[in-house]
């Protein structure tokens, strides 16, 4: 009983110095060890009511998409509109918008058109997302060393170049692709073999109903050449059978790429494919 009541004596002094020091800016921390208050739940009792310094809060996540619930709800929003606009939970939306009064029930126009909007920031949200995922990922590639930019160019060529076959002789170095980025980098990676302009030959392949002049205007600027000096332009006779998705103002069919008196050059790149394959397998 002596015990006891000494705890409660010391509570009693010791409650107004701990306030001053919350009040003064002090974190728990800090009062702890000024009062050499080691209990956890004294020092909660200490401290009841007396809100924490802003400096020692940490940063919520979800402060702000509490407060756009919170617009929203006072907007006359249901708890699936809110869900839908913001993509949290719904406990958490019932968390923090409990105090605000429910929403009169809806005209099936209005529940249509709040329907409409929510879906539409869910795919702004989404795009959102999937732009700052592609950006982040960028970053964390960098600057490209010699050796990254040489062994990428290995691959893509591996990956998109023609190969020779026992069949077909084709030992010279093509590349066709529609990517205007993956042509840069292939061309790129020319440039650090130091393949001379001179020997890099450019053709278009492109369906014949397609914008040709558009096309060879795109390829030829991408590439830094006039249009006259692109080879003549391969067509492609359209099949009315088939449903195209490569069609519209962005359709600008394939380049090709052709680097003259390149058989050597054809040999050196299957011999460095294979072995990148080799060094992968000795690193597993």
């Amino acid at each position: 009983m002596p015990h006891t009541r000494r705890n409660h004596l010391d509570y009693e002094a010791l409650r107004p110095q701990a306030v001053a020091l919350r009040r003064a800016g002090l974190s728990r921390r800090q009062i702890r060890d000024r009062l050499h208050v080691h209990n956890n739940d004294i020092l909660n009792r200490l401290l009841e009511g007396v809100p924490a310094p802003d400096w020692t809060r940490r940063p919520n996540a979800k402060d702000d998409l509490r407060e756009r619930a919170r617009a929203l709800r006072k907007e006359g929003r249901t708890y699936d509109e809110i869900q839908l606009e913001l993509g949290c939970s719904k406990s958490s939306i019932s968390l923090w918008v409990r105090d605000l009064p429910k929403p009169p029930p809806r005209t099936p126009e209005e529940a249509s058109a709040i329907a409409r909007r929510g879906w539409e920031a869910t795919l702004k949200r989404r795009d959102e997302e999937r732009q700052r995922t592609k950006a982040e990922a960028k970053r964390e590639i960098g600057a490209l060393s010699d050796r990254e930019l040489f062994i990428a160019g290995v691959a893509l060529y591996w990956a998109e170049g023609t190969k020779d076959k026992p069949y077909t002789r084709r030992e010279g170095v093509t590349f066709v692709n529609s990517d205007p980025s993956v042509i840069q980098l292939y061309l790129a990676w020319l440039h650090l073999l130091d393949v001379k302009p001179e020997r890099v030959g450019y053709r278009v392949m492109i369906h014949r109903t397609a914008d040709v002049a558009g096309a060879e205007r795109y390829w030829a600027d991408l590439v830094g050449i006039d249009v006259a000096a692109l080879q003549k332009t391969t067509l492609k006779k359209h099949n009315p059978k088939t449903v195209r998705k490569n069609a519209g103002d962005t359709y600008r069919g394939c380049l090709v790429i052709r680097v003259l008196q390149s058989a050597d050059l054809y040999r050196r790149i299957e011999g460095w494919w294979y072995g990148i394959v080799w060094g992968a397998k000795r690193s597993t």
